[in-house]
């Protein structure tokens, strides 16, 4: 644990501002969804009959009872009212996840009306939008996904929408099984605000292996053999990486990774905290680096219609050979191919080796939630061993305890888990509320989406991006 600790010093000391509004791990909905009723109860979701731990339930739902159990958390069916869930968690392995999670739920407390209130959309852009809607007009759903960090704290706690559950992590005895730091980012004055639910990594390059055994290429670990491999594969007609450019902060993320791989790790976060010019020659090497996908013609030629999922999508297909993403991508993989793990590989990001970009979802209390018991019953199944693995088998990240059983953990998981503790640095991601201030991390998705369209003078784009981090990066 104290390995774990010191390699997550970083996040003690993030001082940042606001609710991050550009992005989020995971919205897999191609489409907007218009939800003309966002601010009133959805349709719920069908409870299972009531359930006394025995009867027609799945072995492995019960075995999840058994263990909860164990763990002091047992089914009530006195339990009523309604338990409204809002995420932007709407397809593939993370609605898997979500609906594992909520199904256990229903099964702990079958007269609980569980509403389902996920908002499609933009990568969780339009869910954030609709959620602060909602908290401002006093309606907050009764928990809701936040990445842990500045979105959490700065958006919600001081602004006096969240009440503490530093007692759960009390009654529980828990507080050691979480990563010091990582409580750090959903904690306040002392008071902890919230449960965090995984850990995803940022940067993961993915790729098919038959496309890849085809053309005799090799996972690439360096930005080198990135284009030896790009090269490659755009010889023979494919798209050597799918770009999900709808998806904007997608793109982002490909050039934090690019920086990353050309400046290491420390010059990131030096830069994310406005302590290091954006003139630095980190950033020209990395906006050149960027802009050679789109001149280049490596990128595939429908980017701007493409979300993320699309262009998981097209890995999927062959169509394309490499995508760079979030691991929430693992999940899209793994809910559309039954033989995943043995049809996709993944290495970190070309040059990151050694570097986890952290990005972690969680669930607290808000002030005026309609069932607050319910809530408190979701937040302790969160926070169990159980729910943890529960939810992260299918979500496509790791749990956020460490002390959890690891043996259900896939192939991928396993990875993620060993590199997460052997990780020489921990960096945030902008565009996912951990990385810098929300107003400068808005100014850099713009700035990167705009140079792409135009990418000719890296120059002059890093002389902007600098004067917006003088003005907007709180120190």
């Amino acid at each position: 644990m104290s390995k774990m600790k010191s390699r997550m010093a970083w996040l003690s000391g993030f001082a940042l501002v606001a609710v991050p509004l550009l992005s989020a791990c995971g919205d897999a909905a191609s489409t907007p969804t218009a939800l003309p009723a966002a601010t009133t109860a959805p349709a719920a979701t069908t409870a299972p009959a009531a359930t006394t731990g025995t009867g027609d339930m799945s072995g492995d739902m019960q075995a999840q009872l058994d263990a909860l159990a164990a763990e002091g958390i047992k089914p009530d069916t006195a339990a009523t009212g309604n338990f409204e869930f809002f995420s932007w968690w709407t397809a593939g392995g993370e609605a898997d996840g979500k609906n594992d999670l909520l199904n256990l739920y229903k099964a702990l407390y079958p007269n609980v009306n569980v509403i389902d209130a996920a908002v499609a959309g933009g990568g969780g852009d339009v869910a954030k939008g609709v959620l602060k809607n909602r908290m401002q007009g006093n309606d907050p759903p009764d928990a809701f996904q936040v990445h842990g960090g500045p979105e959490l704290i700065d958006g919600y706690v001081k602004a006096d929408q969240m009440d503490p559950i530093t007692k759960l992590y009390t009654d529980m005895n828990i507080k050691g099984s979480f990563p010091e730091q990582l409580l750090n980012m959903v904690s306040n004055e002392g008071e902890i605000y919230a449960v965090p639910s995984n850990v995803h990594r940022g940067n993961v390059l993915f790729y098919n292996k038959k496309v890849f055994s085809d053309n005799g290429l090799k996972a690439p670990t360096t930005m080198d053999e990135f284009w030896t491999v790009a090269d490659a594969l755009k010889a023979k007609g494919i798209a050597p990486l799918a770009v999900g450019g709808k998806d904007t902060w997608s793109v982002t993320m490909i050039f934090e990774d690019i920086l990353l791989a050309g400046g290491g790790a420390d010059n990131f976060n030096s830069l994310m905290a406005g302590e290091t010019d954006w003139t630095d020659a980190s950033v020209t090497t990395a906006l050149d680096e960027l802009g050679k996908l789109w001149t280049g013609g490596y990128v595939n030629s429908d980017f701007a219609a493409q979300t993320w999922d699309g262009a998981a999508g097209q890995v999927l297909k062959g169509t394309a050979g490499m995508t760079i993403m979030g691991d929430w991508a693992k999940g899209y993989f793994q809910a559309n191919d039954d033989k995943w793990a043995d049809n996709f590989g993944w290495v970190p990001s070309p040059g990151t080796t050694g570097i986890f970009k952290v990005i972690t979802d969680t669930f607290a209390m808000p002030k005026g939630a309609k069932d607050p018991e319910n809530t408190q019953r979701f937040l302790d199944l969160l926070a169990s061993k159980t729910g943890q693995v529960t939810f992260n088998l299918r979500k496509g990240s790791i749990p956020a305890r460490t002390d959890v059983d690891t043996s259900k953990f896939d192939v991928y998981m396993k990875d993620a888990n060993k590199d997460f503790g052997d990780a020489k640095s921990l960096v945030g991601s902008a565009p996912h509320g951990s990385g810098t201030s929300d107003a400068f991390a808005s100014a850099l998705n713009t700035a990167i989406n705009t140079f792409i369209s135009d990418p000719k003078d890296s120059a002059a784009a890093a002389t902007e991006l600098q004067a917006q981090a003088k003005d907007l990066i709180t120190k």
